[in-house]
């Protein structure tokens, strides 16, 4: 299964000290250089997300090669989104880690939802049905980076 995540759902785990959480859920998680760069180069150390990051063996990160596609949804987007979302369309992701609602919109519109999950449905409720009860913390906290 391949999973490709956006900067937040990272952040917003490792700062309810949940992060391993991804690890034993997905496996493997996939993020664009961006995403690296705005969470552990330029991002604050928020809950430890930039040292857990940086350091999980687990997390891989690539860049994107369509780049004109990246340039495009720069129009709508900040280019953490635009590149989860075209590293997920390269990968062929089965999962989309994203939840800021202007992302979600622009995979629906892209038709990239219709066989892909959404694990973060939004800031307050995951779609993820059957959730184990330590993840209901994160279901209400408010992340930011």
């Amino acid at each position: 299964m391949i999973i490709v995540s956006n900067t937040t759902p990272l952040i917003g785990l490792a700062t309810i000290r949940r992060f391993d959480f991804l690890r034993q859920f997905f496996g493997e998680i996939y993020i664009p250089r961006a995403v690296y760069d705005e969470a552990v180069v330029a991002g604050k150390e928020i809950g430890g997300a930039k040292r857990e990051i940086s350091t999980a063996t687990w997390i891989h990160t690539v860049a994107v090669q369509d780049r004109l596609a990246v340039e495009v949804l720069l129009d709508e987007l900040d280019l953490g989104e635009a590149e989860t979302i075209v590293l997920a369309r390269e990968l062929d992701a089965d999962w989309v880690l994203m939840d800021e609602r202007k992302g979600r919109r622009k995979l629906a519109q892209l038709r990239m939802s219709r066989h892909r999950g959404h694990f973060v449905e939004s800031k307050k409720s995951w779609s993820v049905t059957n959730r184990p009860p330590r993840t209901r913390k994160a279901a209400s906290a408010r992340f930011q980076h």
